[in-house]
């Protein structure tokens, strides 16, 4: 598939920054170089996940089918990569914050919470 191609598959967007040469930083085209070769060691049978702290990096679709670390800011998170994932971006799918989940307060929490029943 040629870029042109890809390219008519994206939001505007993301055409965008894939057509300028500026997006090609050294880190996106070793990223690029290391998924190519994780697809051609997997095809030989063997699985090698790829770890990268590049979030910004927009799915195309030779990385289809490849496994990806995606660090977020604490651990790397293994997403494999799907045909639906295409002109997403890697970050999108290794969340870097979690979901805060409060409980109900606690002895010497505040003041207010001296009023409220203990079990």
């Amino acid at each position: 598939m040629s870029m042109d191609e890809i390219l008519d598959l994206l939001p505007s967007r993301r055409r965008r920054s894939l057509s300028r040469q500026e997006f090609w930083t050294p880190r996106r085209k070793k990223l690029l170089e290391d998924i190519r070769r994780a697809i051609e060691a997997q095809e030989r049978g063997e699985k090698i996940v790829v770890r990268t702290h590049v979030r910004d990096m927009t799915i195309l679709p030779e990385m289809v089918g490849a496994t990806v670390g995606v660090y977020n800011g604490s651990e790397f998170i293994e997403v494999e990569i799907k045909p639906q994932m295409i002109g997403h971006l890697l970050g999108e799918f290794s969340p870097s914050t979690k979901i805060v989940r409060h409980g109900a307060p606690g002895i010497g929490a505040t003041r207010s919470s001296l009023y409220v029943p203990l079990k």
